[in-house]
């Protein structure tokens, strides 16, 4: 390689293109040799038992130094003994290692496979994997992942640095090559047949004792839904007669690849990018687990961890706004029951030229809270979108409340402006103490440069390049998107700080569980103060490519299916209260249309549920949330979107499953121990759609969120299958006699007896007045009955409810109608203060 001229090395004098060839053949020979050496030092240092490893080593080290000098004295040999050229030297090793090649292979295939299948699966995935310190380096371990797609099994025997011997369906294995492929593996292969399942079962059993790893997919089978399902029992019958510990195991961001049911077929869809990211997360092991409940709650809340780590990677809102926006350029995104109707590119226009009119006459660049009063329109979108790309914060303020509250939720967040129209202002007759400014007065101020260069960078600029010169780039996860002020349905409103990330992996869950399409419309009739109105009929539309078709009234009957009708609306988002009124209002071609209809904020009647499905043939389901969750942590998966599988996606009366990335469990009320399967007690949530808080009050946040678990006020139970049912609010039961009397009890049986019927909407409802001798006296608010209090009383008890669940007569009192807050629930603080004024806190 080298020539010597006098005294030195002169290698650049002879540098031809055989030198470099030459040169380049040894550097591959030494990585060759690398891929080959140092894989098989590592599996031999690992493998080596710790008490013989050093003899080994050194045994090793031994043996390489005295194959180097055999390999010396051959090479000397074979060069000077039988004058072979060096490539012909180099040709008979290569040949010699042949045979060496496949004796290593037939010694180790696992590794080898292993191997040759991480070199690929490296080029398709970025895997990342957290905990893995919870895996025993020795002993027994049963590790129960959640099954999402058909390379789950792969990757965990990827990721883990001991063999796994994997519990699979033998169906999946009837190919010769894949049954002698799970055999070199060590597969315990599950059979149909009842003695097949148990032989299975007691070789998995025996593999424990023997220190083996050994992995169960609890849920028995891929999931076609994307939620955690329930987990089969099998598993316990493998831990019986062992102390082996479980360990939780969570793969995330597999739910939408082609190995997935997302989308509901297997394998024909293209990969969403590559190389594709995949998380495995190992949790701390459960020792002597009690049931199969308990290891799925661990399961579910490694899963929120999961998630929470992913949402930090997650584009920012207002990125997935302006590319949405380029993906629909001369698609309808945005229409409104005023006749208005706005393409992906003139919805990025409008924007844009108003992001650019507020900077320049109206916020200062210190001006971080903007307030915004208008109604679900095409307009209301336009101003949270400019404040959104202008990194501000939108404070979409409550406009049913009085002037005093809104007033102080204003001081609050120190809002300087309020953007509104003067026309929906001069309805509300409010006096507000910041500046109103009404954009009514925008419509002539836009220059021609301001038209040009908003079309110019709505149709021409790439969305990377509008991201970066707006500055969104500098946007992270824990930034603020918005401020809601809370209902205050039982308190004063308080201003739930919700971050980018809260409300981003929110939509994402929605996505995930309802399964939108690019021709969904999604009617938006729930106003932007509403956390769902918030999160769903805006943020989900403006980040997912869907159209939105915007109403300012709810309550609106025929005008909400009047555009349901022209703009052909596919999911509809309401309060059982308004879905009383379309029943009235629409009539069935105009919701013909409908595919999801999802109802929240109070109790969903079966009798409503089957009227609505009568008349329009789409039956709705339950969900549930609250604004300090972004807002949902749970949802029935629609009829018309379910994968209809063996999986349980729907329960009626219950509030669905958790979303993906939320985990909920249900602490008793007296010790704050965690319970079992069934059991009533109070309902924390934990996951990235968590609050990062109270406006200004960081006591009142500490009050209900503790360790990421967010305290939400409900009393509920989560059965078996891992579905929600709330049983009622702790603010709604009353302490009489010394046991807890849940009010929506009470309520649902007098509805019952009441017969009000699915049109009539709820008559009655239950509140309490303190009481001298009992504590607390139960009160009925009603309005116009055709049977007297006695009459009811009478029939709570023919009923079977016990005698302290029933109020007495002179309890009931009737009002002209039942108070409900802008957002379509029962205004629970009025109700009270009714009851106050005319029953006060004497004694029954």
């Amino acid at each position: 390689l080298f020539t010597v001229q006098g005294t030195f090395v002169d290698p650049v004098s002879t540098f031809t293109f055989r030198y470099g060839w030459a040169c380049l053949l040894l550097f591959t020979l030494g990585f060759g040799a690398g891929l080959f050496d140092i894989p098989l030092a590592a599996y031999m240092q690992h493998r080596s038992p710790a008490a013989s490893r050093g003899a080994i080593l050194a045994a090793s080290n031994f043996l390489t130094f005295c194959g180097t000098l055999i390999v010396s004295v051959l090479f000397y040999g074979l060069r000077a003994g039988l004058g072979m050229s060096s490539g012909q030297i180099f040709l008979l090793c290569g040949v010699i290692t042949i045979p060496v090649f496949v004796y290593i292979v037939w010694l180790i295939p696992q590794a080898t496979i292993r191997f040759l299948v991480w070199l690929a699966s490296r080029t398709i995935y970025r895997i990342r994997v957290y905990g893995r310190e919870h895996l025993p380096e020795h002993g027994g371990a049963l590790l129960t992942p959640n099954h999402v797609s058909w390379l789950d099994g792969v990757l965990l025997l990827l990721t883990s640095s001991r063999p796994i011997r994997m519990l699979v369906w033998a169906g999946n294995f009837q190919n010769p090559w894949l049954k002698r492929l799970g055999a070199l593996f060590g597969a315990i292969l599950i059979g149909d047949r009842p003695k097949e399942i148990a032989a299975a079962l007691k070789t998995a059993r025996e593999a424990l004792r023997n220190g083996e790893l050994v992995c169960i997919f609890p849920e028995g089978a891929i999931t076609r839904t994307g939620q955690l399902q329930a987990f089969k029992p099998g598993m316990m019958k493998v831990l019986q007669g062992t102390d082996a510990p479980v360990i939780p195991v969570y793969l995330d961001e597999l739910w939408g690849s082609i190995f997935s049911f997302k989308g509901g077929k297997f394998f024909w869809k293209w990969p969403r990018r590559l190389p594709y990211p995949i998380s495995i997360f190992f949790g701390p092991p459960v020792a002597n687990p009690q049931d199969v409940h308990q290891v799925r709650q661990a399961v579910l809340q490694l899963g929120a961890t999961a998630v929470q780590q992913r949402s930090r990677r997650l584009t920012p809102l207002p990125c997935s706004f302006i590319r949405r926006c380029k993906q629909r350029l001369r698609a309808a995104k945005v229409a409104d029951s005023m006749g208005t109707v706005m393409t992906g590119g003139q919805l990025l226009i409008r924007t844009l030229v108003l992001r650019r009119l507020l900077r320049r006459h109206v916020l200062s660049d210190a001006e971080k809270f903007v307030g915004v009063l208008l109604p679900p329109s095409a307009g209301g979108v336009v101003c949270n979108m400019a404040l959104a790309i202008d990194r501000r914060v939108a404070v979409n303020l409550n406009y049913t409340v009085s002037s005093g509250v809104m007033n102080a939720c204003i001081q609050q967040a120190g809002i300087r402006h309020v953007l509104t129209s003067r026309k929906f202002m001069d309805k509300l007759n409010l006096e507000l103490d910041a500046e109103v400014v009404y954009l009514e007065d925008f419509k002539d101020r836009p220059t021609l440069a301001d038209k040009l260069l908003s079309a110019a960078a709505a149709y021409t600029v790439p969305a990377s390049r509008l991201e970066k010169s707006l500055g969104l780039n500098k946007l992270t996860s824990d930034d603020i998107a918005t401020v809601i002020f809370t209902s205050g349905s039982t308190g004063q409103p308080k201003g739930v700080m919700l971050s980018y990330g809260n409300v981003a992996s929110n939509v994402q869950a929605i996505d995930e569980v309802v399964h939108l399409r690019s021709d969904d419309v999604v009617l938006g009739v729930l106003p932007f103060f509403h956390s769902f109105g918030y999160t769903v009929t805006l943020w989900t539309v403006m980040s997912i490519d869907v159209e939105g078709a915007y109403h300012f009234n709810p309550l609106d009957g025929r005008q909400v299916a009047d555009l349901c009708e022209k703009r052909k609306g596919t999911l509809l988002l309401a309060t059982p209260t308004f879905l009383r009124t379309y029943l009235r209002r629409a009539t069935p071609e105009q919701f013909q249309t409908l595919e999801v209809v999802v109802a929240g904020a109070e109790k969903l009647p079966r009798e409503l549920s089957d009227a609505f499905e009568e008349k329009f043939g789409v039956r709705p389901v339950e969900g549930y949330g609250a604004t300090e969750l972004s807002p949902l942590v749970s949802v029935n998966v629609p009829p018309s979107r379910s994968a209809k599988t063996s999986d349980i996606d729907l329960k009626e009366g219950t509030v669905g499953r958790p979303v993906p990335g939320v985990s909920a469990k249900v602490t008793d009320l007296d010790t704050g121990e965690t319970l079992g399967a069934d059991q009533p007690g109070m309902l924390w949530i934990t996951g990235p759609n968590v609050m990062k808080g109270y406006l200004g009050r960081e006591d009142l946040t500490t009050e209900v969120v503790k360790d990421g678990w967010y305290m939400t006020g409900d009393i509920a139970k989560i059965d078996t299958d891992g579905f929600i049912t709330i049983t009622g609010r702790e603010s709604r039961f009353s302490k009489i006699g010394g046991e807890m009397i849940p009010h929506i009890k009470i309520e649902e049986t007098l509805t019952k007896l009441i017969a009000a019927g699915e049109e009539e909407g709820l008559k009655a409802v239950v509140t309490a007045v303190p009481d001298a001798k009992k504590g607390e006296r139960l009160v009925v608010i009603h309005t116009s009955l055709d049977q007297s209090p006695q009459q009811l009383c009478e029939g709570l008890s023919r009923e079977g409810l016990p005698n302290l669940f029933i109020p007495s007569a002179d309890s009931f009192h009737q009002v002209d109608e039942l108070p409900l807050l802008g957002s379509g629930k029962l205004d629970l603080k009025h109700l009270k203060q009714i009851a106050l004024e005319r029953f006060g806190g004497g004694s029954t």
